[in-house]
Formats: C-alpha cells, structure tokens, sequence
C-alpha cells in the first residue's frame, strides 16, 4: 500500500487509490430491485454508504485514541476500517476533517442532551446531577470517544479547541442557564455568577475526565457514581442558598 501523506488533502491519493475505492464502493451493492414497470425499488446505496462512513468514523476514533491524532495518517484509519486507501476520501477531505465531524457529532450530542435536562421540573442541583451524570457516563461507556474529545480538541488550545469555541461556549452558556433559573428561583445564593459557576462545573468534570484518560484515577463504577456525587457536591455546597433544604447528594428516584 502506496504511504499516505502527512497533510491528509485529497490531493494525495493517486488515480489507483480512487480506482480501487471505486470498486470497493461497487462491489458491496446490493443488486438493485425493478417494480414491474421497470422502475427501481430498494435502493439502498444511500445506507450503504451512511454505514460505510460510520464504519471509517468508528475505525478513526480508535485510531486516534490509540496513536494521538498527530502522530496518525489517512492510510492508518483506512487499515483499522478495512478498507481502500481512497474510500478515505471519498467521504472525507482529510483527517481533520474526520475529527471535525467525530467532535460536532458528539457535542451536539451533550447539547441537546443539557437542552432536555434543563426543560425538564428539576431543581437545580438535580439538573447538575444530570449534566454531571450524562458527560461522566458519555466516558465510561464510549471512553475512546471521549478520549479524543479532550484531548484532541477541547484542550488543543492553538488548533481545534480554537476553532470549536463557539460551540465548547454554547455547552457553558446552557450550564449558566440552570444555573441562572435556580438563582432566580431562590434555590442559589443571589449574589453568584452563573457563568462561573458553570466554568467550575464543567472545568472540574473535564479534570475527572483528563485523570480517568491518563491513568491517574481509578477508572471503577463505582468511582463514576462517587465522582457525580461529589462534582455537584462541591459545586451546589457552596452555591445554594442557606434556605435550601434536601435530603441527600443524589436526586430522588
């Protein structure tokens, strides 16, 4: 297999790399079906081709995960996937365009998931139990997903963090929000500030994530469910107005 290009542009694969990605995409149809008036029915070019990209995304996360985003090539994510060198780029420009796509995908994810907690009749401390509960469990169970999140993108300061900001503010900005409404409500002191809040919160979860991703904290069950409790516990203990009453770190069942 011809090596890959470090810069991962499109210009880098050759008339044989495309050839072969050509017969790899037609090999794997399914045989189209015709109505009796000739016309064709079950299609499914359209899903093969959604899986064929999901795959090459899956194989690119464990790649990355494994080898650092920087030190990986477009030929190595093709050789954890299976599949053509240019089959590559046939859905992607380049590698970090496959990271842009596995970092939207899965904040978009922690996005709509803050939006439904934050519509929901919780209190405040609850709805930060959630939050806590939603980023903590995205880690213990898709924990190379998450792995490249941080470390590629959200910490990469001078490259992709740069270049996600607006979407990294828009995850504290919905934060701020609970916390604004339970400040309005009386459940939190009046005299805090909603977007520092939720810079401590989520700052304090990314150092959980950053210590169960290098080795340095017990990455066990139970220590996920201890790390919710006192995630909240630290942020609310010191937030919520003396008036607040509850009974407990967790939120009722």
């Amino acid at each position: 297999m011809a090596s890959a290009p470090r810069s991962g542009s499109r210009t880098g694969a050759s008339a044989d790399d495309r050839a072969a990605a050509a017969d790899d995409d037609r090999s794997t149809r399914p045989p189209r079906e015709r109505a009796a008036d000739g016309r064709v029915r079950g299609d499914r070019r359209g899903a093969d081709a959604a899986d064929k990209r999901r795959h090459i995304l899956d194989a690119a996360v464990r790649v990355f995960a494994r080898q650092g985003f920087n030190a990986c090539r477009v030929s190595d994510v093709a050789d954890e996937a299976g599949v053509a060198y240019g089959l590559v780029y046939h859905y992607f420009d380049s590698k970090e365009e496959i990271l842009d796509t596995l970092f939207v995908e899965r904040w978009q994810l922690m996005l709509d998931a803050i939006e439904a907690i934050d519509a929901g009749e919780a209190s405040g401390r609850e709805k930060l139990y959630a939050v806590a509960s939603f980023i903590i469990d995205s880690y213990r169970y898709s924990p190379d997903v998450m792995k490249v999140i941080i470390v590629e993108v959200t910490r990469a300061a001078h490259s992709f963090g740069r270049q996600h900001l607006d979407q990294i503010r828009t995850a504290y900005d919905r934060i701020a929000r609970i916390v604004e409404a339970a400040r309005g409500d009386g459940q939190f002191k009046p005299d805090i500030s909603p977007d520092f809040v939720a810079l401590c919160f989520y700052g304090a979860i990314e150092q959980l994530l950053s210590g169960w991703i290098f080795g340095s904290l017990p990455a066990t069950g139970e220590e996920f469910e201890r790390a919710k409790e006192l995630v909240v516990e630290t942020i609310c203990g010191g937030i919520e107005a003396p008036s607040t009453t509850r009974s407990g770190l967790l939120p009722p069942q």
